[in-house]
């Protein structure tokens, strides 16, 4: 029955069209004719949508393909290897289960070695989950590879997985024999806006794009949460149904994303509340101070971990090294549910529009759409005119305890400019008064006297619908940026 569902499964997945996700299959494309084998590990956050990108990109060419169980033993995960091999070769049923897993890549070998395929895919699903306790799944692996499979031309071995970190340590960065083997690497990430609104707009759905800004502010651009929204039913309400009813999908989803990725998820889960707290980023030791985990290697591991997984950003702000680096919560999900759901009380229709407007509604959208300005920088450099100046991305804080400043993002670009950006989230066109032009007009003087640049500095507003052009404005601001720009 299983095997069944599978197949339907896969047939559903061969009727979708790819959104975006260009970059990838132009990679996948060129792998897939290369002259020599190929070893290729896909890997990106849970829900991001690696292996229907793999599916549907090799649909029909698949010589093999599995996936991992999740929570088993070594045993049962050979078991689940000899009944998929069973869907691939017809013999396979009559032949005993592989008690080792270099018995059954050896199996495997035999298998490829009489299949027609001219370009033989190979494709293992959620690979971390095969590293069980007392598995030889690597050494499997290891011999497969090196023992047989790089010795040919036709073999495209494609690995796939949402633990990032285990993808990385075990295959990337492994020191045994698996050193140097991954021929390339595909990093899945969510989708921009401009793929989002693709993404609904196939679906049928005929939002405006603030209300897509709003959704994913909330969702951000997981494929697997945008499938679930309702198109005959507005954002509002969809926000109510996945986070504010018993059972809902992502009300269910926080300590299951981390479980699911991490074994030891209640320490990666204290890193991320932590910064949830922290709107500017949290420096190293601001970190083991609120999270509570210690100095030392376990944190490094960790922190590496949230990042690779896509969860948190590491940014190093303007003028300063590795050691003054700041860590971001990044991922909209996470921020949405620290922010409204986990200890909220409030259930039903009319939940999330009972919150809009109030204080923490502001602060977290000023957050969530700051850190959707910075996941869009390639936009908002192509709606400025610079795409194709050397440009270095960061944001800067200053080192005054009175008077000091925070800008958000800030350009340092190689023809002798500055932008300073100042972003601005607001449901209508947005209003320079005289005192925040006084408070702008400081952000540049601070900058400039602390940092020392003798660059000219073009102050830049990204806003959701513009700004007012009266006199502060006209002054101050060298140019405006809407929410519109973010889509192209």
């Amino acid at each position: 029955m299983f095997f069944k569902g599978l197949i339907a499964q896969i047939e559903k997945m061969k009727k979708e069209e790819i959104i975006g996700r260009k970059l990838e299959i132009a990679m996948l494309d060129r792998l897939y004719k290369s002259k020599k084998s190929e070893f290729a590990i896909v890997y990106g956050r849970r829900r991001v949508g690696k292996t229907f990108l793999v599916s549907r990109q090799f649909e029909g060419a698949f010589t093999f393909r599995m996936t991992a169980l999740a929570n088993t033993t070594n045993k049962e995960q050979l078991r689940n290897f000899h009944n998929y091999l069973s869907l691939f070769d017809a013999h396979a049923e009559k032949t005993p289960i592989p008690k080792s897993w270099l018995e059954a890549f050896q199996i495997l070998i035999q298998f490829l070695s009489k299949s027609k395929h001219k370009r033989k895919v190979i494709f293992f699903d959620e690979l971390p989950w095969f590293d069980t306790h007392g598995s030889d799944f690597l050494t499997g692996l290891e011999h497969f590879w090196n023992g047989w499979a790089a010795y040919r031309s036709d073999i495209l071995l494609i690995s796939c997985g949402s633990a990032a970190s285990w993808m990385i340590k075990k295959l990337i960065r492994d020191k045994g024999g698996l050193h140097n083997r991954v021929t390339e690497r595909i990093l899945v990430r969510p989708f921009t806006l401009k793929e989002t609104e693709e993404f609904m707009q196939a679906k049928g759905a005929d939002f405006d794009r603030y209300q897509l800004l709003e959704l994913y502010m909330a969702v951000g651009g997981i494929p697997f949460y945008l499938e679930n929204i309702q198109v005959n039913r507005s954002i509002a309400q969809n926000i109510d149904r996945l986070f504010f009813t018993p059972g809902g999908l992502l009300h269910e989803e926080y300590f299951d994303l981390y479980r699911s990725l991490f074994k030891k998820y209640t320490r990666h889960v204290a890193i991320v509340e932590s910064l949830a707290n922290k709107v500017k980023g949290l420096s190293r030791k601001e970190i083991v101070k609120k999270s509570g985990i210690k100095e030392g290697g376990n944190l490094s591991v960790v922190l590496s971990e949230l990042e690779q997984s896509g969860f948190i950003k590491k940014y190093f702000p303007y003028g300063k090294t590795n050691r003054d680096a700041l860590y971001q919560l990044s991922d909209q999900y996470t921020l949405f549910y620290l922010t409204f759901v986990r200890h909220s009380k409030a259930q039903g229709e009319g939940t999330w529009l009972s919150r809009l407007g109030n204080p923490k509604w502001r602060a977290w959208s000023g957050y969530a759409f700051e850190q959707i300005c910075l996941y869009h920088t390639s936009a908002i450099k192509k709606a400025l005119g610079i795409s194709s100046v050397y440009t270095e991305v960061s944001a800067w804080r200053s080192k005054q305890i009175e008077g000091g400043a925070q800008i958000d993002l800030i350009f340092d670009r190689n023809d002798r400019v500055i932008n300073i950006c100042e972003i601005k989230f607001s449901e209508s066109t947005f209003t320079i008064t005289k005192s925040y032009a006084e408070n702008l007009q400081n952000k540049l003087d601070v900058f400039r006297a602390e940092t020392k640049t003798r660059k000219t500095l073009f102050l830049t507003m990204i806003t959701t619908f513009g700004i007012q052009p009266n006199k502060y404005a006209l002054v101050n601001v060298k140019d405006s940026i809407e929410m519109k720009a973010l889509f192209d």
